[in-house]
């Protein structure tokens, strides 16, 4: 007998909202239930994907559309709020990052779910980009040896229309903006993902130059519970194909220029990611800085990570699969992006909290 399909609500039309929905309906064993928006621009997108719209939540219930789960796509500051209100009705949620925007929340976040019985996700869809899930199994294969170091680099340059509305609240900290808890936190959860928990930062801010309130970068220590130490350069005010999304062509409305982003070092070779370039010395060589390192290339698969995300919520689901990333992976970049914060305001090193 085939599995039932489940059904899937969408929290939010914007930017990413008909990404998220265009994955849903692309996959077989689930059903775009819904889109939930009050705005008057969400008509139009819930008309394009031929499902009905709803200016709440309580509306979508009281209406008798019961979602089995919901992915939150709302802006960073009410990602807590509208998650807990669909855990109260009793559905499972996959909520964008960041998971909350202070860790209290997030916490209290995580505990509701628990409580209720349902799954809660983080949609640090990273996870199942096939870049790295090839330097993952790269590094599990001991391609480079022991990690040792790593450098990291997201850069590049947001225009001022990035800022206006209505999407203004990217340069209010208070809601959430700037680049650590939009762009960082994706990092910091690949680095985790890949290289183990982080558990000391130190950071110093970039150069401000658009007069903004929230951060325009940092330049930032890390430090692994493995042992490993990193660097990382962070920026949305510096012109830079060296970023995540133009490296891996991730992003179809944004240029793929192939850039390497990570350069993993290791006690037998290096792993540049982006490039996907492996560098180590020839079989039965010395390793000694004067020869020459071969080079090799790691291959890449093509898997889409929106959709790859989606199949992983329905196979949590049905009990089949474990959750990529689970709301505690997601509290633990925050704790991260966290520490980071308080580093650049007080100069010192500080501990990542558990």
């Amino acid at each position: 007998m085939p599995a039932e399909v489940l059904t899937i609500a969408i929290i939010g039309t914007g930017l990413i909202g008909p990404r998220h929905a265009q994955s849903v309906q692309a996959n077989p064993d689930a059903r775009l239930l819904c889109l939930v928006d009050p705005r008057a621009e969400a008509k139009a997108v819930a008309e394009s994907f031929g499902v009905p719209l709803f200016e709440s939540i309580k509306q979508m219930v009281e209406e008798g559309h019961r979602p089995d789960a919901a992915i939150v796509c709302t802006p960073n500051s009410t990602h807590v709020a509208v998650s807990l209100e669909l855990l109260k009705e009793g559905i499972h949620v996959l909520v964008e990052k960041p998971i909350s925007v202070d860790i209290a929340s997030g916490e209290r976040l995580i505990e509701a779910a628990r409580e209720a019985g349902r799954h809660l996700l983080v949609g640090h869809h990273r996870r199942f980009n096939p870049y790295v899930t090839a330097t993952k199994n790269a590094l599990l294969k001991g391609s480079i040896g022991r990690p040792i170091a790593v450098s990291g680099l997201w850069a590049t340059y947001k225009p001022s229309s990035y800022f206006e509305a209505p999407t203004q609240w990217r340069a209010e900290t208070s809601r959430g903006g700037g680049p650590i808890l939009i762009y960082l936190i994706h990092e910091v959860d690949i680095l985790q993902y890949l290289l183990g928990p982080i558990i000391r930062v130190h950071a110093e801010h970039t150069i401000s130059q658009r007069g903004h309130p929230v951060e325009e970068g940092a330049a930032i220590l890390l430090r692994f519970a493995s042992g490993v130490v990193g660097t990382f350069i962070l920026s949305d005010a510096t012109p830079s194909n060296h970023f995540f999304e133009s490296g891996t062509g991730e992003n179809p409305m944004l240029p793929h220029s192939g850039k390497d982003f990570y350069r993993i070092f290791g006690s037998e070779g290096m792993l540049s990611v982006g490039d996907m370039k492996l560098e180590r010395h020839g079989k039965g060589e010395e390793r000694s800085w004067v020869t020459l390192l071969k080079e090799d290339n790691v291959e890449v698969g093509g898997e889409v990570p929106f959709d790859e995300q989606v199949k992983n919520l329905v196979g949590v689901l049905r009990g089949a699969e474990e959750p990529r990333c689970t709301g505690e992976d997601g509290l633990r970049a925050l704790r991260v992006c966290d520490a980071v914060k308080k580093a650049m305001g007080t100069g010192q090193a500080v501990d990542v909290e558990e």
